[in-house]
């Protein structure tokens, strides 16, 4: 009965004159007071109320109660204490019908009237609407920069009114006092958004909005009502110099803003709870009341003592963002250190007797006898990786030309193991990047997957050209041992010892072969198909002749050496001539798949209809498609085969 009591009592006082009904107001109605906000955190409630500028309030003597109990209130003036956050926005309207009868330059003055005149503690956000809707300045205590943005507003066509109101709204954010003055002589001329959703969205985001009104009449008018009734406003019809005393009043209006600040009742447990608020003010005592929403999570319980003990027990702890970045990092370093111990270093190289027993497959009778392994988990992995190598012989052939190709050390199974390394570093890159997106992890994991194969490329290419660049000096140089009565198994030990990497090594095993009985000129075709080389695959054949039907190798192979380098000074001619296009070629090419990944990285809602929706599905397919063919198509172009 008390409670019910308590109810009629708050009933009635929503209905009295000075009282606010069921929602704070922007300003106070027929000179009383409004509340304007209320809020309540840590066991506080904080309610700013509006009272007549140039009220004098008895700060001493106001008093606060909920739901009909006296609360323990204090009163000071808004803003000095920057307990509640107060944000204005302006939202101007800068068409083009601005223009007549100076109502933009009265405009101007008016809003720098306003900036003049609000207090130093609310944040002032400017937003203009013509044919755009622009955030001119985001809401900042800055007074210079808002005034630098009001002298430099221009007019332009159309009116998006309603999309204007609501990028004010939203540049307003979502905490503290938000109110919303706007300033409009017109009628909306294409808005994205309608009336009601304005006027929804200004109802969800419980921000106040009056509007200034330039002589607006008919659905115009009944237009700026439904946001001011949405905004718990008014619309207020001004123009020329009264225009300028209306947006100094909203300004002083926030600037006699009272807070009162007072403790939520012990076990207080309701959602929504009438607010009452008694002013004296002279000889009379002003009233402002509006039914809160109150976050029960701020009252105290009545059980609960009031000093602050740190919780020992199980309780949830806040994980903060860079927590998880930490961790990515330390597992995609514990991971990438795991992969680094699983595959040893490349071996020393053998030496000659070790490259005959590996060349004849002869086992040592003491090599039976092996010490137990030191490293077991490497041992079981590189078994495993060479269990799997023997189940596709196809696989383990690539990679064992492609290893000989690029010149490298590594076994099949030890290069297999390398590159599911390389794998799970690069998903674990893409999840720190991405902030653990699953998506990043997994483009990152493809770009792992071709990395590996790509660095052999490269290496093969590499020494390819370097072995293609020391040809014809190496045959001059096996012409001349020839000239001196050696023969051509010692002049191909003389390049062993004397000639450029990587033909040495090449011919030091073309040696190991030829003395395990492997014929001298199949070696060397061995070493032109490791090297994809059709000007030593000539030498070869040249070589061979020679040796069945007689002649003067020496001489013959200065023939062959002094056509090399013909070849070669034609083939750095025609590279230099396509130079322009290969380089247009690898931009053209690599440009959108790297501003796919920066857009993906920096701004990811832009690539979302990409992403989520079928026809940008079907946009894709055809992109890499077309894209596929473009690079193909300009590769050949520019590939010129000598």
């Amino acid at each position: 009965m008390r409670r019910a009591a308590r109810a009629l009592a708050a009933a009635v006082a929503l209905l009295a004159p000075l009282a606010l009904g069921a929602a704070p107001s922007a300003a106070a109605p027929d000179g009383g007071a409004s509340v304007a906000h209320v809020e309540s955190s840590g066991g506080k409630i904080r309610v700013l109320v509006s009272v007549p500028p140039g009220t004098e309030v008895d700060l001493g003597g106001v008093s606060a109660s909920l739901e009909g109990d006296h609360l323990d209130s204090t009163a000071t003036p808004a803003g000095t204490g920057g307990v509640v956050d107060r944000t204005a926005v302006l939202a101007i309207d800068t068409s083009s019908s601005m223009a007549r009868g100076g109502r933009f330059d009265a405009a101007k003055a008016a809003a720098l009237a306003y900036l003049s005149a609000v207090p130093s503690d609310v944040e002032v956000g400017i937003v203009t609407f013509d044919s755009e809707v622009t955030t001119a300045l985001a809401p900042t205590t800055d007074r210079g920069a808002a005034e630098d943005v009001v002298k430099g507003l221009d007019l332009s066509k159309g009116t998006l009114l309603y999309d204007g109101v609501d990028a004010a709204v939203t540049a307003a954010g979502d905490s503290g006092q938000r109110s919303i003055l706007v300033l409009s002589d017109g009628a909306d001329t294409g808005s994205s958004a309608s009336i009601d959703d304005v006027a929804s969205t200004i109802d969800d985001a419980d921000a106040l909005v009056d509007v200034v009104s330039l002589g607006q009449t008919g659905s115009a008018l009944d237009a700026l009502r439904s946001m001011t009734d949405a905004g718990h406003g008014s619309v207020i019809d001004s123009s020329g110099d009264a225009l300028t005393q209306a947006f100094a009043h909203e300004a002083d209006i926030l600037a006699s803003q009272i807070l009162v600040t007072a403790p939520l009742p012990d076990g207080f447990d309701a959602s929504e709870a009438t607010i009452s608020i008694r002013l004296p003010a002279g000889d009379r005592t002003l009233v402002a009341t509006a039914l809160a929403q109150i976050n029960r999570s701020s009252a105290p319980d009545a059980s609960s003592t009031q000093v602050a003990v740190p919780d020992s027990g199980s309780g949830g702890w806040d994980v903060p963002s860079w927590v998880l970045y930490a961790a990515t990092a330390a597992l995609a370093v514990g991971l990438i250190g795991v992969a680094v111990l699983l595959v040893p270093g490349p071996p020393a190289p053998m030496s000659i007797a070790d490259r005959v027993a590996a060349y004849s497959r002869v086992t040592r009778p003491d090599a039976a006898q092996t010490e137990p392994s030191s490293e077991p988990v490497l041992d079981q992995a590189k078994a495993a990786a060479a269990d799997i190598l023997e189940r596709h012989s196809g696989l383990n052939e690539r990679l064992t030309r492609r290893l000989g190709a690029a010149g490298s050390e590594f076994k099949p199974s030890e290069w297999l193991l390398v590159h599911i390394g390389v794998m799970a570093g690069f998903a674990l890159l893409g999840l720190l990047f991405g902030g653990g997106s699953v998506i990043m992890g997994l483009i990152f994991l493809v770009l792992g997957a071709f990395a590996p194969p790509l660095y052999l490329t490269f290496r093969a290419a590499r020494r390819r050209k370097q072995f293609q660049d020391s040809l014809p000096e190496v045959l001059q140089l096996i012409s001349g041992a020839l000239s001196a009565g050696l023969s051509l198994a010692q002049a191909v030990d003389t390049v062993t010892r004397e000639g450029p990497e990587p033909i040495a090594s090449e011919f030091k095993r073309v040696l190991v072969e030829a003395r395990i009985g492997v014929d001298l000129e199949d070696s060397f075709e061995g070493v032109a198909e490791r090297f994809d080389s059709r000007d030593f695959a000539w030498a070869v054949m040249a070589i061979r002749i020679q040796r069945q039907v007689g002649g003067n190798l020496a001489e013959l192979l200065t023939t062959v050496a002094a056509t090399m380098r013909e070849r070669q000074s034609l083939r750095r001619h025609v590279r230099g001539l396509s130079a322009e296009g290969r380089l247009s070629a690898y931009l053209l090419c690599s440009l959108p798949p790297l501003f796919a990944i920066y857009l993906f990285m920096t701004n990811r809602k832009f690539l979302d209809p990409l992403m989520h929706d079928p026809r940008g599905w079907a946009l894709d397919g055809f992109g890499i498609l077309w894209m596929g063919i473009g690079t193909f198509l300009m590769f050949r172009i520019v590939k010129v085969d000598l």
